[in-house]
């Protein structure tokens, strides 16, 4: 499972766009928010890249954190 740190990510909003962007890529993705700790796990077969980098064209900066 991928983990990552969004410290943009400050609402519902925000949680939605991220979760659609992940799915643009993987449809069957499971997507975890945690608004609180502005966290993002991303249960995919899609390579960490191309989810890191989808939630990036989407206005959103992430680090990834250790599983």
């Amino acid at each position: 499972m991928l983990k990552l740190k969004v410290p943009d990510m400050s609402c519902g909003h925000c949680a939605s766009t991220i979760e659609k962007a992940v799915k643009s890529v993987d449809p069957a993705a499971k997507v975890i928010v945690d608004l609180g700790a502005s966290t993002v796990a991303v249960e995919t077969k899609a390579n960490d890249a191309a989810i890191r980098d989808v939630i990036k064209s989407a206005g959103y900066d992430n680090e990834k954190l250790a599983a």
